[in-house]
């Protein structure tokens, strides 16, 4: 099986830069009080570092068992942190504010 962990360290890392502009463009248009949208956006920036964090250490650990650890947990991070985004994205697309 391939590695999957570059992969999810460039989307994550790509995403939490996504989620830091959701994030500073509520802050400046001052309607992140109104919205449920940061607390999306800022719990899938949590999330995507986390990612991040450990898909970097799938990539750099010797253990063929712990890369494989935190290969799944990198995965298993992202994709809760992309449904954030997908909610964050339902909630401006149906004006549900």
């Amino acid at each position: 099986m391939e590695k999957k962990s570059p992969h999810i360290l460039n989307a994550s890392s790509n995403l939490l830069g996504f989620s830091l502009i959701i994030i500073t463009s509520l802050k400046i248009s001052k309607i992140s009080q109104s919205t449920y949208l940061d607390e999306f956006a800022g719990f899938a920036c949590i999330l995507f570092a986390c990612s991040c964090f450990f898909s970097f250490l799938a990539i750099r650990t010797r253990n063929t068992k712990r890369e494989y650890t935190f290969e799944n947990i990198a995965d298993y991070l992202f994709l809760i942190a992309l449904f954030c985004i997908v909610l964050a994205v339902i909630i401006v697309t149906l004006k549900i504010i």
